[in-house]
């Protein structure tokens, strides 16, 4: 009885990952698991049922008053009101052109729209079916090689998890009790950086193996240089005016992400009615899918609290806590323990599960790590292990879009693309990215000043 009374958490995660297998709303597994545990251990005497009347005062005490999380739907509205715009097939065209006569131009192109739409939007979803639906014809009536159209496609659209305004690390923000704004300026330049090996891998793999993208028709530019000029000043000033409203107020200081935000959700409406996209019907449905969204991610977020404080009640902290002191292995061992653990449990649960149920878990573990001199100080950057930790994370999570069974991209992708692309061919092209994201993990892990330069440059003066 008290092994089982000791080891009780473990169970509980153990039934949280069988039930997720289920295909039942994941709001509702982490409340129903809860629930059973802490039954289960007001029976073994580890848990009082009376204690679950402190869940809502967590909730609505803590995860419904922060002011940080106001940004969701209003990034979340952004995203998807930019989809209807129009402003990606306009930006995906002109870098067409730009790009006809490189090689792998269109792979090259669809690379930087993935990376400024990421800088616009922050929804995973939205991006990669948007691309597809605009490119992947495109690379197929230009004979592109499917692994390498489908795979550059899905990893420049996840760049949004990483690129701000990443929605995921705002919730990350609000977990840890760090600066969002921070946490976006650090995590600016490991998504350039990400974007850049992209880009470089289709440089060097088109440049030897040319077959596998051809070039593009000359056919596609526009009759005259002015012609030229018009299109790309029409392409690249309103989305890099909305990433100039919403990153711009918040890297200078003038807004903090909440308030950028709303910046950006209005930028959005702004340049939909520039492009003419702007109506009442798109309106009301961007104002739907915003609101099912957002219900859908805090549904989550009431789960995982429930979840999470059974987890604790029961001895879940210390059981890991004394799990990793008794490893008696340096933080180093430690941080690839939990990187390998975060990227396996990538492979089954969606980042948001990861996020709400794991990093409150590794949070007192992280705070017991001493890299010594590694990370160093920061000026202007207070808790840098932390904002350090949460952006390898972030960049580990990426991958979880990526890999199988369940890569969400991949999904996406195949549920826009023509019935003939096969899921197998998706699998196959994602394979180097993953490569190129853990390389580019393993960078940000060996060298912290990636991650901690900006924010320290900005924040520090």
């Amino acid at each position: 009885m008290d092994i089982l009374v000791t080891y009780l958490p473990l169970v509980m995660f153990a039934t949280l990952a069988i039930l997720a297998f289920t295909g039942y709303p994941i709001a509702f597994v982490l409340g129903g698991v809860a629930l059973l545990f802490a039954v289960l251990g007001d029976t073994l005497g580890s848990f009082r049922l009376s204690q679950l009347t402190l869940i809502p005062l967590r909730i609505y005490g803590s995860t419904m008053e922060s002011l940080v999380l106001v940004a969701i739907p209003m990034f979340i509205f952004m995203g998807t009101m930019l989809e209807k715009s129009g402003a990606a097939k306009d930006l995906l065209h002109a870098l067409q052109v730009m790009f006809r006569k490189t090689p792998g131009g269109l792979a090259l192109a669809v690379t930087l729209v993935g990376t400024i739409m990421a800088a616009t939007t922050g929804i995973i979803g939205a991006s990669v079916v948007m691309v597809t639906m605009m490119a992947l014809p495109v690379m197929m009536r230009a004979n592109y090689n499917i692994p390498l159209a489908t795979g550059t496609i899905a990893a420049s659209g996840t760049l949004g998890v990483l690129v701000p305004p990443s929605i995921m690390l705002v919730i990350m923000a609000d977990l840890m009790a760090v600066p969002a704004g921070t946490l976006f300026i650090a995590a600016f330049i490991p998504g350039l950086f990400l974007a850049a090996l992209y880009f470089i891998y289709i440089l060097v793999v088109c440049g030897f193996w040319p077959h596998l993208a051809p070039p593009m028709s000359s056919d596609i530019k526009p009759p005259t240089r002015n012609a030229f000029w018009m299109m790309v000043i029409r392409s690249f000033v309103p989305p890099t005016f909305l990433i100039l409203c919403v990153l711009g107020s918040i890297l200078l200081g003038f807004a903090t992400p909440t308030e950028a935000s709303g910046v950006g959700a209005f930028g959005s409406i702004l340049l939909a009615a520039f492009n003419r996209k702007l109506s009442w019907i798109n309106f009301v449905d961007v104002c739907k899918r915003t609101a099912l969204t957002t219900g859908m991610i805090f549904g989550i977020f009431v789960g995982a609290t429930a979840f999470a404080f059974v987890f604790k009640s029961t001895g879940g902290d210390s059981l890991i806590i004394n799990f990793i002191e008794h490893m008696n292995v340096g933080p180093w061992s430690i941080l690839f323990v939990l990187m390998g653990t975060i990227f396996i449990l990538g492979f089954f649960f969606d980042w948001v599960e990861i996020t709400l149920i794991i990093l409150p878990i590794f949070a007192p573990i992280i705070t017991l790590l001493d890299f010594g001199g590694h990370i160093g100080t920061w000026q202007g950057v207070s808790n840098p292990i932390m904002i350090w930790f949460l952006i390898l994370v972030a960049m580990n999570l990426q991958t979880s879009f990526l890999t199988p069974p369940f890569g969400l991209a991949l999904f996406f992708m195949k549920g826009a693309a023509p019935p003939e692309i096969r899921i197998q061919e998706m699998y196959k092209g994602s394979i180097p990215f993953v490569g190129l994201q853990m390389f580019g993990l393993l960078m940000c892990m060996l060298f912290p000043s990636i991650v901690l330069w900006l924010p320290s440059y900005v924040l520090g003066g």
